[in-house]
């Protein structure tokens, strides 16, 4: 059962992963098998995210991009072994756990795909690439996401822009296109000057360039809050992801703001969180014997790293939204649940990589 080391000092349970794996800046890899998680005991997982809204105008019906031979509505959030939450030891599973391939994914439009949520019941899992080769490459590597199955479909690729005086990445659905009048941008990830918050936003208009009915205007995807941590390196990092709301066609409210004060961080600091869902990293447990915090990534993640973790909503932590980690020194597997979609999840990835201030 694969347990692994969030944080320089987290340690995976799994028995065999070297637990060398302590140092702090290692960022994990994975296996390839996480299942949808949800337990049983809970209700549908898709009623944690619905918050009415009204459906998007601009697309009445969304074609569902064919998804075959998943894993789909057995493997929900139950069959995810459950993380122990004593200290110490790990509960060992009376049965191996087998690791189901991964899902047959048809891509047939990737613009659509990327934008389009996880269907239910089904973990797209997929694995990220950093290429830090070229010029100024170890200041700006470039990012590549790609389906974790055997053909390794590429989806996005990501990089941080020059000259900008924030964290800004953009994102593209071409791996040779990354520049920001392309016409494969698709979205891009900011951040704060003190580089602990970010914002996602897809390709869509700045509100100056609006046009008359806002429905050219950019959508906020989602928004990555990093608490600092007074223990400096010696803890493991909290975050906090906000994500728009999911209307009753399971689709994604819009939300297009208008200015600064109206965007998922404001609302979110404010408390206004109609049509917006609040989830967070899943706190690692201390484990006496390894001496280290522990997650169970069940086996997807087998180097320890401050920048594994595992994304839940409070009223469902068996159910893991997403989780990256680290598998090798410049490769992660990242797989995503329903609500999210790969460009959210890839965005929030992406934020994880970005060197912040008080929160190794």
């Amino acid at each position: 059962c694969g347990h692994l080391l969030v944080s320089p000092l987290l340690c995976d349970h799994v028995p065999h992963v070297p637990t060398a794996a302590t140092s702090s800046d290692e960022e994990d890899d994975s296996d390839s098998s996480t299942k949808p998680i949800r337990s049983d005991k809970k209700k549908n997982p898709a009623s944690l995210f619905q918050t009415g809204g009204d459906p998007p105008k601009e697309k009445k019906s969304k074609k569902k991009l064919p998804l075959k031979g998943a894993e789909s509505e057995e493997e929900t959030p139950e069959t995810l072994q459950k993380n122990s939450n004593k200290k110490g030891k790990a509960k060992k599973s009376k049965k191996k756990e087998e690791r189901p391939p991964s899902p047959v994914i048809e891509v047939e439009n990737l613009e659509e795909f990327v934008l389009q949520p996880a269907p239910q019941g089904v973990t797209v899992k997929c694995r990220v690439t950093r290429d830090k080769k070229g010029m100024d490459r170890g200041l700006y590597p470039t990012y590549y996401l790609h389906l974790d199955n055997d053909k390794k479909v590429f989806l996005l690729a990501g990089r941080k822009r020059k000259k900008s005086k924030t964290s800004n990445y953009l994102i593209s659905i071409d791996p040779t296109d990354l520049s920001r009048g392309g016409e494969n941008f698709i979205g891009k990830l900011r951040s704060n000057l003190m580089g602990t918050r970010f914002t996602v936003f897809d390709n869509g208009a700045n509100p100056d360039r609006a046009n008359a009915d806002w429905s050219n205007v950019r959508q906020e995807l989602s928004a990555v809050v990093y608490e600092t941590n007074v223990l400096g390196f010696k803890g493991p990092r909290k975050m906090t992801v906000i994500i728009p709301g999911m209307n009753s066609d399971c689709e994604r409210v819009p939300i297009r703001p208008r200015n600064d004060n109206d965007g998922l961080l404001m609302r979110w600091q404010n408390r206004n969180m109609d049509n917006v869902i609040e989830l967070h990293n899943k706190a690692p447990v201390w484990n006496d014997e390894t001496q280290s915090y522990v997650l169970n990534f069940h086996g997807r993640v087998t180097h320890a790293s401050v920048k594994n973790f595992q994304i839940v909503h409070s009223s469902d932590p068996d159910y893991i939204v997403m989780q990256f980690g680290r598998v090798a020194d410049d490769a992660f597997t990242m797989d995503y649940n329903y609500p999210l979609c790969a460009l959210q999840a890839f965005a929030i990835a992406l934020s994880s990589f970005d060197g912040k201030l008080a929160c190794e």
